[in-house]
Parts: structure tokens; sequence; C-alpha cells
């Protein structure tokens, strides 16, 4: 978890320095769902490269927003799931899908 004074004084920014990108925000949609597995995730997320879903995933990681299980099996399973903190954004992700939805209806 970053430090408080590590933190952009405003809390809008804040909020967006820990979710704002778009993958960020797929990534925590998916979640909120279930725990998933890489693999899924890349698929799910169709478009992301390697590469960025990994850092997003760590930064998430850092920032105590996911979970990640290391399962001891052969081979290897991982899963990502949201932490409680991460929980907490399910308001934020319903109010912008709310939000997209009247969008939408409107823009027809």
């Amino acid at each position: 978890m970053r430090k408080k004074e590590d933190l952009p004084e405003c809390d809008v920014a804040t909020t967006v320095s820990m979710i704002g990108s778009k993958w960020k925000l797929l990534i925590i949609r998916n979640l909120i769902l279930r725990p998933w597995r890489f693999n899924e995730l890349q698929r799910a997320l169709g478009g992301i490269s390697q590469k960025v879903l990994t850092d997003s995933l760590r930064q998430l990681e850092a920032d105590g927003i996911i979970t990640r299980t290391v399962y001891p099996e052969v081979p290897l399973r991982v899963e990502y799931a949201l932490s409680s903190l991460g929980e907490s954004l399910n308001p934020i992700i319903a109010a912008m899908k709310q939000w997209g939805q009247r969008y939408k209806e409107l823009a027809e």
C-alpha cells in the first residue's frame, strides 16, 4: 500500500491514481464476479498485452486492491481476487455501469 505522503492531495486524484487506467478498471470489473487466473483474465479482456496485464495486476496488488494466491500444485496455479478494500470499489464500478447505460440510451 502507498504511504499517505506519496498520494495526491486531491481525493479524486488519489482514486484515479489507483484505478484510473482503462485496464485496471476492467480487471476490477471482472474480479467483482469471482477470482480469475491470469490467462482467463487475458482472454476475457481481449487486447491487453501480457506485460500490461502483469504490470496492472502487480500495481493493484501493491496498492492492496487485489490479492494474489499461489496454490502449490503442478502445474502452479495462481488466482487473483479482490481484497476487502477492492470490494469497496463495487459501488463505483456499478455507478460507472449505470452511467454508461444511461449515456447509451441518450445516444440512440
